[in-house]
């Protein structure tokens, strides 16, 4: 069930997209980023002979 978007289906359906792809690239940044400083910390960690669990 598609709602009639008439004349602004372009627009609005390009919205949803770029919303989706941003919303995309900030969960994927964040991955990312949160896997860089897990790393970091654990090298930190080891290098003051903590260890991790």
């Amino acid at each position: 069930m598609m709602p009639e978007l008439g004349d602004y289906a372009g627009a609005v359906l390009g919205a949803y997209a770029a919303s989706g792809l941003l919303i995309g690239l900030l969960v994927a940044h964040s991955v990312l980023r949160a896997g860089r400083v897990r790393r970091a910390l654990r090298r930190a960690e080891a290098k003051q002979g903590r260890s991790h669990v």
